[in-house]
């Protein structure tokens, strides 16, 4: 299995950020053939009460990297990609990593 994790940073204003997220960009997740588990984390302030290293984390799980490939350039994996510029303003962070039994 394969994950695709995108992290990211701060955004200028958390409330613009989540409001876009929830209409818009979440939405264009059920768009992209492959997917077959998606878990999207919103991270908590720190115990020393800091903030944590990034604010969201998105998890995408594919069954090959063949089939990540086929999603992620398809036509709606292309605009779920060009679609963070549109709200990202904290930048992102992209990994891709075999997961371990």
């Amino acid at each position: 299995m394969i994950k695709l994790t995108v992290l990211y940073g701060h955004p200028l204003v958390p409330d613009d950020f989540e409001a876009y997220y929830r209409a818009t960009h979440r939405p264009l997740l059920a768009d992209v053939q492959g997917i077959q588990r998606a878990e999207l984390t919103l991270f908590c302030t720190q115990a020393d009460g800091s903030l944590p290293a990034y604010y969201r984390m998105a998890e995408l799980y594919f069954a090959t990297q063949a089939q990540m490939d086929t999603a992620l350039a398809s036509a709606a994996g292309q605009i779920l990609v060009a679609d963070i510029e549109n709200f990202a303003t904290g930048g992102v962070t992209v990994l891709v990593g075999h997961v371990a039994a």
